[in-house]
């Protein structure tokens, strides 16, 4: 049984310019242990889709339009009141937020909102939760931990506030652990000791982990399976070696080949030409279309559902499932 199943998640604003649809149908589902990436541009509803599992999207203007999403086989996390997601979130559930300057209390020292989860959930007493949050921070590479931690948010740069969001979110020891952007604002050593506690925590906890990230050559060395997501739907899902060698989408082709470090010496970078579609009006056909250069007619009136085109590869472009469209991929 999956730790987390998605079905039919469709999360929309109801804004003055119209309803803007940013989660438009979206499942899928997350084995114990696995770490499945979400990639694709600003806008592609990545960041929705995972706050909507949270039940952290701002309501009104947000709602939950349709979807189920089973947390162990047992609990709808769509479904849930708020008082029920309280006991799940930041216990079983918890979320690595992509502002950290924003997710922590400026009011607050680093010591309380560490152990304020330990301490809510009753997983242990505020003697226990204060050496485990500073054994957090040492692991996530703050130096001198025990004397920071009784520093304010604001006495710290913007990788160590990042590096104390990361040691928040595995501090209780989570089932799942939703990462949005976890390494942006630190430099690539610590990036890979960041990468190398998570993997760590997984393998000792038996931890899933959805990784949503704009860095293909980070998620092709992270994740088990990734998933594209273009204008609020996903496009392709794969193994991450399959994905990355076979794309079977225009979209995820057009991504490996915007990676600055795989093009040729001196040549201009390639850039997906045109804009992602308005999602406060209709969109038609393939949503990506308007901007694929392998597009026909088809492509603008027919809406593609994501099929298999190869055993696990599941693909929503029309000639790749019609075997009129074949790749190979770029190493990442």
């Amino acid at each position: 049984m999956p730790l987390l199943e998605v079905n039919d998640l469709q999360t929309s604003f109801h804004t003055r310019n119209g309803i803007v649809r940013a989660v438009n149908g979206v499942s899928f589902s997350l084995e114990r242990g696995e770490t499945l990436g979400i990639v694709g541009e600003s806008g592609s509803g990545k960041s929705v889709t995972c706050h909507s599992l949270m039940g952290l999207v701002p309501q009104p203007p947000g709602r939950i339009e349709s979807g189920t999403a089973m947390f162990d086989g047992k609990t709808d996390l769509l479904a849930c009141s708020a008082r029920e997601l309280n006991v799940i979130r930041g216990r079983r559930v918890a979320m690595i937020f992509q502002d950290p300057m924003t997710s922590l209390n400026p009011f607050m020292r680093i010591l309380d909102q560490l152990i304020e989860p330990l301490l809510t959930h009753k997983l242990a007493r505020r003697d226990e939760a204060v050496k485990r949050a500073i054994e957090m921070l040492e692991l996530v590479g703050v130096p001198d931990a025990a004397h920071r931690i009784r520093s304010y948010p604001h006495e710290f740069s913007g990788g160590m506030r990042q590096r104390v969001m990361i040691a928040m979110a595995l501090v209780t020891k989570p089932d799942l652990l939703i990462a949005d952007e976890p390494t942006t604002a630190l430099d690539v050593t610590v990036q890979a000791q960041i990468l190398e506690l998570i993997k760590r925590s997984q393998q000792q906890l038996g931890m899933a982990v959805i990784f949503i990230s704009h860095d293909l050559g980070v998620v092709s060395g992270f994740c088990d399976r990734v998933q594209v997501m273009y204008a609020g739907r996903i496009v392709e899902s794969a193994r991450t070696e399959h994905l990355f060698r076979s794309p079977r989408h225009p979209y995820n082709r057009a991504l490996q080949k915007s990676i600055p470090a795989l093009q040729p010496k001196g040549a201009a970078l390639y850039t997906i030409s045109g804009m992602p579609p308005d999602m406060s009006r209709p969109v038609q056909g393939c949503a990506f279309a308007p901007r694929c250069e392998f597009a026909v007619e088809a492509c603008r009136v027919r809406e593609v559902p994501l099929k298999e085109v190869e055993p696990g590869h599941r693909s929503a472009c029309l000639r790749v499932q019609e075997k009129q469209l074949q790749w190979e991929g770029a190493h990442v």
